[in-house]
């Protein structure tokens, strides 16, 4: 198992990870990641952000996952944990703990706060979350894009916070 930064040349393999993982929950719907028009194009999203990064995780040669950090407010003090998705074959590997662990790692680097959307209905992400620090809101913050999602997280991230003085 190989945890690593996307490359151009896993576009479409996290595309199918990610639209394959909607499809199964039935959430291949309008306001979901399911039509992100970045979906096709995860490296150079990322890639033109500032303080972004996409992470894959790779086993035997296949993509079978990955998460990602870009920033969500127009100061850059908060930023999504964004398309955390695994294939079948990866769940129960603890890998979903491995990449957000990875993910908030860096967004301690460079922001104070970290968002996130999912649903309630899936109950082992959202434990994920709450163990990470996580804590749900009532509502979504301004500016959110996903308007299927009905679970919404957020994160003080320690390292940022504690520079600024």
């Amino acid at each position: 198992m190989i945890i690593r930064e996307i490359q151009p040349t896993d576009n479409e393999a996290i595309k199918k990870v990610i639209q394959r993982s909607l499809e199964k929950l039935g959430l291949n719907v309008p306001g979901t990641a399911y039509f992100d028009p970045q979906l096709s194009d995860l490296y150079s999203y990322y890639a033109n952000l500032k303080h972004a990064k996409y992470w894959i995780v790779e086993m035997e040669n296949t993509v079978v996952g990955g998460i990602g950090i870009a920033p969500f407010d127009k100061e850059h003090t908060i930023c999504e944990l964004q398309k955390l998705y695994l294939d079948e074959t990866a769940k129960g590997l603890g890998l979903g703990k491995k990449l957000v662990e990875i993910a908030l790692s860096f967004a301690e680097e460079h922001y104070e706060q970290c968002y996130l959307e999912t649903m309630h209905e899936l109950k082992t992400a959202c434990i994920l979350y709450e163990k990470h620090g996580f804590e749900l809101l009532n509502s979504p913050l301004s500016g959110s894009e996903h308007s299927t999602m009905d679970a919404w997280y957020i994160k003080e991230t320690k390292g940022k916070r504690l520079t600024k003085k």
